[in-house]
């Protein structure tokens, strides 16, 4: 319930504090005195929008802000899935700057404005005389079925069904659209994946073949330098090796006489040694060279095949194009298992159909037995509401496919006349009628669903005397069960509150403000005979104000 309402800077309001009582609440005042605008302020907490021109002043910041007292575990999961704390008082705030920018609050932690709208649509529910979208709505005329069903798990649990099989079928065509476009691609992969393949590369061999052929085209070259190279080392009459064992030989003979000789003898004889076998060497190496056109050939060719892969891919390296094999492997592995998931997925999404229709025949037994009780409920409700001649049809019919209500198709069409056969609302009600429809409606739901705090906003226009009355009686049932707001210009449904609030306007200072108080009892009947018969009632007003109020 709607605890405490505190309005702060907005429309002719200054600064405003009320605080409502459990039951029914009644707010009267006179025309324009600014019972719309309290309204328009609660809405801001509700998640409508707002506009700074509004300001009673306008350099400061509108605020408003609502607490609302939650029983038990009411909200608590919406709240928890929201990320929000949640407590048995739980405060919903907004503040609109100068510049337009508005902040919303939700126990002072920050949220967006479709967020504060779900959390108000939670709490309060308000209804004007012209508010008919939702009597239209079909949505809402299952909601007066199922209320009466008695099938609220069997629900919840269906929808979480509901809710799984259109992820997983979002998931399914999301497969099958990227298994279609991999095997649009299939053949063309699978060639370039033969291809490299087919050529069996090796990471480092690119290197290796381009060294190979670089010394078989020169070969010739090479064989001539190393055999002189040989020949100046060691082959030749005069060889470097000859003429270092020559002059060792002078070293040999005066080493005795200086140990650094000596020194110099060892060094020059391992050069020697060092140079004999680099002589070797190089006629080794100058044996192997020879040219070989075949080699020469194949060279050419198999870097031939790696250029020409290279230049196909758009790499410049042997391992870019294993890696592009690999991947190339990969997709064509993963299409097969992809088909495999999709038929796995097609026969879950088979069970869980199968399982939902099961369920959903469950549901749709339940309301076509709930059906006529609503109807039979409603219309005696509407003849306490002075409509005697009034009664509505929920037709059923079953879709052709599953929804995430089932497979049920309600509508309810209404007649107010003897004779008249039902129809849709929107062809044949009035607005007083509607209004009292909702009325009848709300009352049947409040006995059977938790509904938030409700606001009727002047549903009374057009009803006087005994109907007035009646409509009075409805809303103080309503007010047994549950929180009721109530903005009326009747005396027979202001009487009928548990506290009655007085919208009123102060001139002061060349300024208007917009003021609520709750009045006690004695103000009360002041106010129901003034509603009776205006402004300075007489004895027999003040005493029909008692009688009213009992």
């Amino acid at each position: 319930m709607l605890q405490k309402l505190t309005i702060r800077n907005y429309a002719l309001i200054d600064s405003l504090d009320i605080e409502f009582d459990q039951g029914l609440n009644i707010i009267t005042g006179e025309t324009g005195a600014g019972k719309s605008i309290i309204l328009g302020a609660l809405s801001l907490i509700l998640g409508q929008r707002a506009e700074s021109k509004y300001f009673f002043n306008q350099d400061k910041k509108c605020v408003i802000e609502g607490i609302f007292a939650l029983a038990n575990d009411q909200l608590k999961s919406l709240l928890e899935d929201l990320d929000l704390d949640f407590s048995n008082e739980s405060v919903l705030r907004r503040e609109i700057s100068m510049d337009g920018k508005s902040r919303a609050f939700v126990n002072d932690t920050p949220v967006n404005l479709s967020t504060l709208k779900l959390i108000g649509e939670q709490l309060i529910a308000i209804h004007s005389q012209h508010a008919t979208l939702e009597l239209n709505d079909a949505d809402f005329q299952l909601l007066i079925v199922d209320s009466l069903a008695d099938h609220a798990n069997a629900l919840t649990n269906y929808r979480l069904g509901f809710k799984q099989l259109k992820s997983d079928q979002a998931r399914l065509q999301k497969l099958i659209s990227a298994a279609d476009e991999s095997r649009n691609k299939q053949d063309y992969e699978q060639f370039l994946f033969d291809e490299l393949a087919q050529a069996n590369l090796k990471t480092d061999e690119q290197k290796v073949l381009e060294d190979e052929l670089e010394r078989l085209t020169h070969a010739e070259t090479i064989k001539r330098n190393l055999i002189n190279a040989a020949g100046l080392l060691a082959e030749n009459e005069i060889s470097a090796v000859t003429i270092i064992k020559e002059a060792n030989l002078h070293l040999q003979n005066i080493e005795k006489y200086d140990p650094a000789i000596h020194s110099l003898f060892e060094r020059l004889r391992s050069a020697a040694i060092e140079i004999k076998d680099i002589a070797d060497e190089t006629s080794a190496i100058e044996e192997k060279t020879v040219w070989d056109d075949g080699r020469l050939n194949m060279i050419n060719q198999r870097l031939d095949l790696i250029y020409s892969l290279q230049q196909k891919h758009r790499v410049s390296t042997v391992a870019d194009l294993i890696l592009i094999q690999q991947k190339l492997e990969d997709n064509l592995n993963q299409l097969l298992s992809s088909d495999e998931e999709i038929e796995t997925l097609k026969i879950a999404n088979q069970t869980l159909v199968e399982s939902l229709q099961a369920q959903a025949a469950v549901i749709s037994a339940n309301r076509k037995k709930a059906i006529k009780f609503a109807e039979q409920q409603i219309t005696t409700t509407l003849k306490l509401l002075e409509m005697s001649n009034a009664s509505i049809v929920l037709t059923h019919q079953l879709s052709a496919k599953l929804t995430k209500d089932g497979v049920d198709e309600i509508q309810l069409l209404f007649t107010a006349n003897t004779g008249q056969a039902p129809a849709p609302l929107s062809k044949v009600a009035s607005g007083g009628e509607l209004s009292r429809l909702m009325l009848a409606i709300k009352a049947l739901l409040a006995k059977h669903t938790s509904l938030p705090t409700l606001i009727f906003d002047e549903i009374d226009t057009g009803i006087s005397g005994e109907t007035a009355l009646k409509v009075g009686n409805v809303i103080a049932s309503l007010g047994k069960n549950m929180q009721v707001l109530s903005i009326t210009h009747l005396p027979q449904i202001a009487a009928k509150g548990n506290a009655h609030y007085f919208v009123f306007k102060n001139e002061k200072e060349l300024k208007t403000t917009t003021g609520i108080k709750k009045l006690n009892h004695d103000e009360r009947i002041l106010a129901i005979a003034e509603m009776l018969t205006g402004k300075n009632p007489g004895a027999s007003a003040l005493q029909n104000a008692k009688e009213l109020l009992g």
